[in-house]
């Protein structure tokens, strides 16, 4: 393991971020603030990675978009532990919970920063007015929430993990407008900028206590680690891709998929699977297999016992890039 790595891939979390991690380059300053204290989580084994087994490369990789302040791009094919990897990341470095930004073709560069609901702020500013003869201009912030993306870019002291899913199914202007956010490393909201007198308390897209923006701005401070994962579904604008760094995982093979089945079902599991392992590599040089449905397999197998026992198997394992599982003589079964 290199020296120079914050991360490890280990699993064991600790707190040397503040400490190891250098200063920006020159160029990825950003003078947010003041800070925020930062969440508390995952640090007794509560997230969703607790079996994950880091490739080297996905290590040398995470560190480097640590310390460049760069968003880290992940390419891959189905169950190879892209998303998985941003939990993994922000239980050890202690960096709070991971904020998931699912992307879809509907989904705009306004639905990760902010959400603003004036339906209710123009009900409630009524009911103020009737009563008393005010507006309730004030309390704007009341009917703001910060998406993912506008969470992540808080003031922070150290930076929060963000994971944009399937960023490849997103509408084609999403990398570009993606693109001034992460080279700005702020934001602007115009609802709260008409009142520039206020500081408005603001809730945040994980629930935790409100924050407050000052002047209508929400401006970083320690760059977020962003992960972005893609099935490699499309291309991306070459401007996009030289201010990420990449990471391009692949499916699990021979000696790293008995780890896998040993973290996740222990070694008894393990000792009792060594045929379903070969049967899935063998499946797999003739299409698409994700490595939770080895798990599912072995899992099942071990507690259905030895009867058609790799009949079973190629049924919990269908190919992921057809219709139907063309071993199967029966057409498939759904599960």
């Amino acid at each position: 393991m290199s020296r120079w790595f914050i991360y490890t891939g280990s699993g064991i979390s600790h707190d040397r971020i503040e400490r190891d991690l250098p200063d920006p380059p020159p160029w990825r300053v950003f003078n947010g603030g003041p800070p925020l204290p930062h969440p508390v989580w995952g640090e007794n084994g509560d997230h969703d990675a607790t079996s994950y087994q880091s490739d080297p490369h996905a290590v040398e990789q995470v560190n480097a978009a640590l310390f460049l302040r760069r968003p880290l791009l992940v390419t891959g094919p189905p169950g190879t532990g892209k998303s998985t990897l941003a939990s993994a990341v922000a239980h050890e470095l202690r960096l709070g919970p991971v904020l998931h930004w699912p992307i879809t073709s509907r989904v705009t560069l306004s639905d990760g920063l902010y959400q603003y609901d004036p339906l209710t702020r123009l009900y409630a500013a009524s009911r103020e007015e009737a009563a008393s003869g005010a507006t309730g201009d004030e309390q704007i912030g009341r009917y703001i929430r910060l998406g993912p993306l506008g969470t992540a870019l808080l003031p922070y002291s150290r930076p929060r993990v963000l994971l944009i899913d399937e960023i490849d199914k997103s509408d084609m202007d999403l990398p570009n407008d993606l693109l001034t956010i992460f080279e700005k490393g702020y934001f602007e909201i115009p609802e709260l900028q008409r009142h520039t007198s206020l500081s408005a308390e603001v809730m945040t897209a994980d629930g935790g206590q409100p924050v407050t923006v000052s002047e209508g701005i929400v401006r970083c401070r320690a760059f977020p680690l962003v992960i972005m994962t893609s099935n490699g579904e499309r291309e991306f604008p070459p401007a996009f891709l030289r201010r990420c760094v990449t990471l391009r995982l692949h499916q699990p093979t021979g000696q790293k998929l008995q780890r896998i089945v040993a973290a996740h079902l222990g070694p008894d599991l393990l000792a009792d699977s060594n045929d379903i392992i070969e049967r899935f590599l063998a499946r797999k040089s003739s299409g698409a297999l994700a490595t939770d449905q080895l798990l599912n397999a072995v899992y099942l197998l071990h507690h259905a016992g030895p009867e058609d026992r790799l009949k079973l198997a190629d049924r919990l394992m269908p190919y992921l890039d057809r219709d139907v599982d063309e071993s199967d003589p029966d057409g498939g079964i759904e599960y």
